[in-house]
C-alpha cells in the first residue's frame, strides 16, 4: 500500500491528536475535581516565563503532578514500547503473531518476580523491578544460546522454537516456586496482571533511557524491516545480514521491553493486536508502521488504564485484565479481516 506524503502527514497529526487526548482523559479522571482548564494553566504556569493561576488547590496538584502525570506518562513509555517492540519482532521474524513476549521476556521476568516476591517476603516486592528486568533478559539470553546450539541461529524458526522451549521451562520453575510457596500467590498475581501504579516519578524516569535508546534503534532499522520482509536469502543479496540485523533489533527490543515489563508487570495483547490495526490503514510498510504503532499503543494503554481505574470504582481492575478484554475480541476481528482481505 503506497501513502501519499498528505495522507501521511494526516495520519500522523491525527495520531498524535488521538495521543494527546487519551493522555488528559488519563489526567482528568478520578474524583479529585480536576477540568480541562485548569489542569492546561497548571501545566502552562510550569513554563518559562509564564505566570497564571490555575485555580488548582495544593492538594489537586500534587495529585496533578506526583500521582496522574506519572501514571499517564508511564502508560504512554509501556504502551509504545510494547507496541514498537511487537512491529520490530513482527518484522524480523516475518510472523504476524509475534509479540514482545515471543522468546521468554514474559516467562524470564515472571519468573525473576516470583523468587524476589518468595526470597523477600513481605519486604520482596521492592526488588521486583529489579528481579524482573534481569529475569526477562536472562530468559532471552536463553533462547539465543540455544538456538545457536541448535541451529547455529541461523533461521527464525530456530530461534522461535527455542523461545518457546526456554518460556516453557521458566513457567515450569515459577509453578513450582509458586506452589511451594502459595503464600506470596496474591502477590505474584498481582504483579503478573500489570499495573501502572507509581509512586511518583521514579519509574518513569528509571524506565525512559531503555525506551528511547530502543525506539531510536528501531526507528533507524525501518528501511531495513522492509527489505527483511521478502526472506533471509533476497535481504543477504542485498547486502544486508540477516542474522545479525535479527540479533540487534531483538536484544533492543527486548532490553525496552524488560524495563517496561518490570515496571508495570506483564500486559498482553498491545504487542500484537496495535501493530496489527496500524497495518490494516497503513500497509506494511516500517516507514509508517513503527511511527504509529508507537503512538497508538501509547494511547491505548492510557485509555486501558482509565478503563481499569473506573469500571469497579473504588476498587481497581489489574490493566491486563483490561487490554485482554478488549485485544483478544479486536484480535479475532483483525484475523478475519485479514483472511478475508486475503
Amino acid at each position: 500500500m503506497i501513502v501519499s506524503p498528505r495522507r501521511r502527514a494526516l495520519v500522523l497529526g491525527a495520531a498524535v491528536v488521538f495521543l494527546l487526548a487519551a493522555m488528559l482523559v488519563g489526567i482528568l479522571v478520578g474524583p479529585a475535581g480536576l477540568t480541562p482548564r485548569a489542569v492546561l494553566l497548571d501545566i502552562a504556569d510550569r513554563l518559562p516565563l509564564v505566570d497564571v493561576d490555575s485555580g488548582l488547590t495544593s492538594r489537586q496538584q500534587a495529585i496533578l503532578w506526583n500521582i496522574r502525570m506519572p501514571r499517564v506518562v508511564l502508560g504512554v513509555l509501556v504502551g509504545a514500547m510494547l507496541a514498537i517492540a511487537g512491529a520490530a519482532y513482527q518484522g524480523v521474524f516475518r510472523n504476524p503473531l509475534a509479540d514482545p513476549y515471543l522468546l521468554g521476556v514474559s516467562s524470564g521476568a515472571g519468573l525473576g518476580a516470583t523468587v524476589a516476591i518468595v526470597v523477600g517476603g513481605a519486604a520482596g516486592f521492592a526488588g521486583v523491578p529489579v528481579a524482573a528486568f534481569a529475569g526477562g533478559l536472562l530468559a532471552v539470553g536463553a533462547t539465543y544460546a540455544l538456538g545457536r546450539s541448535v541451529g547455529g541461529g541461523r533461521t527464525e524458526i530456530v530461534i522461535i522454537l527455542a523461545g518457546v522451549a526456554v518460556a516453557a521451562f521458566a513457567n515450569a520453575i515459577q509453578t513450582f516456586f509458586m506452589q511451594m510457596h502459595d503464600d506470596t500467590l496474591r502477590q505474584v498475581y498481582s504483579w503478573m496482571l500489570g499495573r501502572l501504579s507509581t509512586d511518583g516519578w521514579t519509574d518513569v524516569r528509571t524506565v525512559l533511557p531503555y525506551v528511547v535508546v530502543s525506539v531510536v534503534i528501531i526507528a533507524l532499522h525501518r528501511r531495513t524491516l522492509d527489505v527483511m520482509a521478502v526472506g533471509d536469502v533476497e535481504a543477504a543479496s542485498l547486502g544486508i545480514d540477516p542474522a545479525r540485523v535479527r540479533l540487534l533489533l531483538v536484544f533492543v527490543a527486548t532490553l525496552g521491553t524488560a524495563a517496561v515489563v518490570a515496571a508495570s508487570g506483564l500486559i498482553g495483547f498491545v504487542g500484537i493486536v496495535v501493530p496489527h490495526a496500524v497495518r490494516l490503514i497503513v500497509g506494511p510498510g516500517h516507514r509508517m508502521l513503527l511511527p504509529l504503532s508507537l503512538l497508538t499503543g501509547a494511547a491505548f494503554l492510557v485509555l486501558a488504564d482509565v478503563l481499569a481505574r473506573t469500571v469497579m470504582a473504588p476498587a481497581e481492575l489489574p490493566i491486563g485484565v483490561v487490554t485482554a478484554a478488549i485485544g483478544a475480541p479486536f484480535f479475532l476481528v483483525v484475523l478475519r479481516r485479514s483472511r478475508s482481505a486475503s
